[in-house]
């Protein structure tokens, strides 16, 4: 793997780990069109770790302040609005570990296809345009009930599948329970900490139990681009999501599902 490659696939994973456009559409095409083999198993759980480091250092505040009030309703002090959505993030990722956990080998085996992926990115795209139209958007994070938390929770499974995107599918799920638009982003962000951790923590199993010679340099900075993406990608979604919304982010996926028809057909 060279230096371009490591950079740019770097950059890739770190904005479309966050924003609602498929990183798995976007790490099946870019390498096509370079003409790159694999970039390897350690680069992936190196990027993977980097963007975890950067949703963990954006809500680090907000990260204790909901570990804080867990503990405290826990250890019977009372539940509090901080409690409710530390076990909202909890609970809704139940779902997608154990249907990953029954289902990885074969969604890797059959699933991983371009035309696959091409089809879920249309799809998901004209799902998301139809909930940012549709939703309420007169609810924030502090609302969220248990009705949310299951329907949240099982449409982040449909993310196991490539090209569904995660955040694209829980915003998408949070617009259609009425979460304003910036609500359904900060909630996805949250739920993707968990989700990171659990895909991140497989792929280094698997690393561990069939080792690779690993280049470390470029490894240590796949990591470190991915991680200052993240954060900025994070930091700018939030700014600008109420204002622009998700059209944008629709249109492109549509470009990008025709390109990939296009390309693999």
């Amino acid at each position: 793997m060279e230096w371009v490659q490591a950079i740019l696939l770097a950059i890739v994973q770190g904005l479309t780990e966050f924003l609602p456009i498929s990183s798995s559409a976007h790490l099946v095409l870019v390498p096509h069109l370079f003409g790159w083999r694999d970039q390897g198993l350690a680069f992936d759980v190196a990027v993977h770790l980097g963007s975890l480091v950067a949703v963990l250092g954006y809500f680090r505040h907000q990260l204790v302040d909901l570990a804080q009030g867990w503990w405290r309703q826990v250890t019977g002090n009372g539940a509090s609005e901080a409690s409710r959505l530390a076990w909202a993030v909890l609970l809704t990722t139940i779902p997608v570990a154990l249907v990953g956990a029954v289902f990885y080998e074969w969604i890797e085996a059959y699933l991983r296809d371009p035309l696959v992926i091409a089809s879920t990115t249309l799809g998901f795209a004209l799902l998301l345009g139809w909930a940012d139209r549709s939703g309420l958007r007169t609810r924030s994070e502090s609302d969220i009930t248990w009705r949310d938390i299951i329907v949240v929770g099982c449409a982040q499974t449909l993310a196991l599948v490539p090209g569904t995107s995660r955040a694209g599918i829980t915003i998408t799920a949070g617009l259609w329970m009425g979460l304003r638009r910036r609500e359904a982003a900060r909630f996805s962000f949250l739920l993707s900490i968990p989700a990171i951790a659990l895909a991140g923590g497989r792929k280094t199993w698997d690393l561990i139990i069939a080792p690779d010679p690993v280049p470390w340099l470029l490894v240590l900075a796949g990591a470190v681009v991915s991680a200052v993406t993240a954060f900025l990608c994070i930091h700018w979604f939030l700014k600008l999501v109420e204002r622009i919304g998700l059209s944008p982010f629709v249109v492109y996926r549509v470009i990008l599902a025709v390109v990939l028809f296009w390309v693999y057909l």
